[in-house]
């Protein structure tokens, strides 16, 4: 019967083993010193490296405030400006109304002393009325009616209809009203139609406002 033999032909030193185990316990305790050495920052890297956290953080905080600011500012003057502008394109169609009413005032024929008609009064007043009541009306909602006879002419809130010869006035001012424009806030619905003056002296011009460098 033949004896049996390791298969690699050596054998097994349990002296080896014991020296590979302390080598690689030697090795992993050098690898953690090595890495703590390297991960673990001094107390001055670690303050600044706070702080530069700190000063990012402000930073974020003072924008996201500055956003907030900005938004609460815009969504207050959008509020103002629903509340003073909702009524606007009402407003426009009523002045259309206020204009009819006008034009029927100017239309009654004026009586002769004496000879006055009493239910032609009594409707002239009526009209008379209702016409005050519509312009309170629109004024208690902002809407405000232009200045036209002897202010200079204004291309944002006159309508230009014709010039005239007129040098009892200065020049480009309005010296005739052909229909009142209306304004609401600092919008406007309708322009005025005017008749502006030529040929008298020019208004004397507005100073200028000197800028400080």
């Amino acid at each position: 019967m033949s004896d049996t033999k390791p298969v690699h032909g050596a054998e097994h030193n349990p002296e080896n083993d014991e020296a590979d185990i302390y080598a690689a316990e030697q090795s992993d305790e050098a690898a953690i010193a090595s890495g703590e050495e390297e991960q673990i920052p001094s107390p001055a890297e670690v303050i600044e490296k706070l702080n530069a956290e700190n000063t990012e953080l402000k930073d974020k905080l003072m924008r996201l405030a500055a956003d907030m600011e900005n938004l609460r500012r815009r969504t207050a003057r959008d509020i103002a400006d629903a509340k003073a502008y909702a009524v606007s394109s009402f407003a426009r169609d009523m002045l259309s109304v206020a204009d009819n009413l006008g034009r029927a005032l100017s239309a009654v024929p004026k009586a002769p002393a004496g000879a006055e008609d009493a239910r032609l009064q009594s409707l002239t007043e009526g009209v008379e009325m209702t016409e005050r009541a519509m312009i309170a009306a629109l004024q208690n909602h902002g809407v405000r009616k232009i200045e036209t006879l002897g202010q200079k002419f204004d291309p944002h809130l006159h309508q230009a209809m014709f010039e005239t010869e007129d040098k009892s006035v200065p020049h480009n001012s309005v010296n005739q009203e052909l229909q009142p424009g209306y304004i609401i806030g600092d919008r406007v619905l309708r322009a005025a139609q005017v008749g502006i003056a030529k040929g008298g002296e020019k208004a004397a011009a507005e100073p200028k406002t000197e800028v400080d460098n």
